[in-house]
């Protein structure tokens, strides 16, 4: 990829040979080392790439999908959006990325649960979160960008665990799912605003204000 250093792009290639490893041996040094056969990749150059062997490989896997999410939108045709619906085409983006490793994701998802794995999935998480609202146009840097990105979190992690058991062919469960998610998030946001209403002198104080 033009204009990022050639071990990130080793990384890419690797986690997603490694991919196909993680259903029958988890984010482990094992799936690490026999994407790395496929590919043909030495094995020094893999023990630089991911000095920690299957925990850095699950910790790029939020980076990697971050970056195909975000080359998969037109940046044009997202523009034309209304922000809610930039949100929802940024996570369909983010789920049809992982649709082929869904059973990887589902042990990714029991490998984070682990101790040494929680403050990492939270900061991945959260950074997927401001990731989505860049791209959907959000400059904000007051009080109401922490609170659109908490929320956003509660939105992509409700409805990646939806889509991890959904069993349709077509994922319109998921899709049915993620516009309720949306509709609750501005439902918050005009409640809010009624309350700003009544507040009077206060109401510019609200982080929630005209934020979808």
């Amino acid at each position: 990829m033009t204009g990022r250093p050639a071990r990130d792009d080793q990384r890419d290639a690797l986690l997603e040979a490694a991919l196909a490893h993680v259903p029958f041996d988890g984010w482990s040094a094992r799936s690490l080392f026999a994407g790395a056969r496929d590919l043909e990749m030495d094995p020094g150059l893999v023990r630089r790439l991911f000095p920690r062997g299957g925990d850095d490989l699950l910790g790029h896997l939020e980076a990697w999908a971050d970056r195909k999410m975000a080359a998969a939108v037109d940046r044009d045709e997202l523009r034309d959006l209304r922000v809610r619906d930039r949100i929802r085409t940024l996570i369909e983006a983010r789920l049809e990325i992982l649709e082929p490793h869904r059973e990887a994701m589902r042990r990714a998802v029991a490998a984070r649960l682990l101790p040494a794995n929680a403050l990492s999935a939270a900061g991945s998480t959260w950074r997927t979160a401001d990731l989505i609202w860049s791209l959907a146009g959000d400059r904000a840097r007051d009080s109401s960008y922490v609170t659109k990105r908490a929320i956003l979190v509660g939105v992509w992690t409700a409805t990646f665990l939806y889509w991890l058991d959904d069993r349709s062919l077509d994922g319109a469960p998921t899709r049915a799912f993620l516009e309720r998610r949306i509709d609750d998030a501005l439902r918050i946001g005009k409640v809010r605003a009624r309350f700003d209403e009544l507040t009077g002198p206060f109401a510019r104080l609200n982080p929630l204000r005209r934020w979808w």
